[in-house]
């Protein structure tokens, strides 16, 4: 993956990616040309370059998919109002009741891609995507996700009694009999990791709610791995941080927004 250069026959000299990017993009008096220039190899990938040049000029390899481009995009305010933008946040909802219905793998893979999107701290990509869709293969690491949970002193006082009521209603009571795990594994481990995790959970999450879908930021399982990364085997992933969500189509339908309290906020009058 890399940034290779600059099309010559496209370029206009505009500039652009010289004040974008001024470390590795900079101009040739000599030539009077734009030059690239990457000695130390220390270009982060975040395409930022090609993503700003009006011509389309810039060259690179193996970045993934091609440039993305949508009616609108120059004036992104203008594509939607900050109503609908802020409304379909707050209408946000951790979905824990799911129809037993598997969701179809192209809207899977549409989540997916929407995952894949999400901003990285340094432009980090490690990460790693894990769907367990197996009926078998959640039980079993709800399981020992449970187990695990109970062993310890302090997380058995605070979940056991919520644990055993949920068994009367769920077969699977840690992912809430949802058709589909997902989890966002890497083998990094620090907080730019989590911080990036969250990012990729976060872009999932929306992008099912625009699909009809329904997530649950599972953060037991997330508290099992951290006190036995052994566990990980069970679902079939490696790594040092994660981040898990149950995802499927909700069985339940909201009427309203439950009240959220207030930040304190320094820095504004008012």
């Amino acid at each position: 993956m890399s940034i290779l250069g600059i099309d010559y026959e496209k370029c206009i000299n505009c500039g652009l990616c010289v004040r974008e990017c001024p470390r590795r993009f900079h101009e040739n008096k000599e030539s009077d040309k734009i030059i690239y220039q990457d000695p130390s190899n220390s270009c982060i990938l975040c395409g930022h370059c090609i993503a700003i040049c009006p011509e389309n000029a810039i060259l690179y390899e193996k970045l993934g998919d091609y440039p993305y481009i949508f009616d609108g995009i120059e004036d992104i305010s203008n594509y939607l109002s900050y109503e609908k933008i802020f409304n379909f946040l707050r209408a946000n909802r951790s979905i824990r009741h799911y129809k037993n219905e598997k969701v179809p793998e192209v809207i899977l893979r549409q989540v997916v891609r929407a995952m894949e999107c999400a901003p990285t701290g340094a432009n980090v990509r490690a990460e790693k995507i894990t769907i367990l869709s197996d009926p078998q293969k959640i039980k079993s690491l709800s399981n020992v996700v449970l187990e695990e949970l109970l062993k310890n002193p302090a997380t058995r006082s605070r979940w056991e009694e919520s644990f055993e009521v949920r068994k009367r209603f769920y077969d699977n009571p840690i992912y809430f009999d949802a058709p589909h795990v997902i989890i966002i594994h890497s083998l990094g481990n620090t907080s730019i990791e989590h911080y990036n995790i969250g990012n990729i959970i976060t872009y999932g999450r929306l992008a099912a709610q625009s699909l009809g879908l329904g997530t649950c930021y599972n953060g037991w399982t997330q508290m099992a791995f951290e006190k036995n990364p052994k566990l990980t085997k069970v679902a079939g992933v490696r790594g040092k941080s994660w981040g898990v969500i149950t995802i499927g189509y909700p069985s339940v339908k909201y009427l309203r927004c439950p009240p959220r309290s207030f930040k304190k906020i320094k820095g504004l009058k008012s």
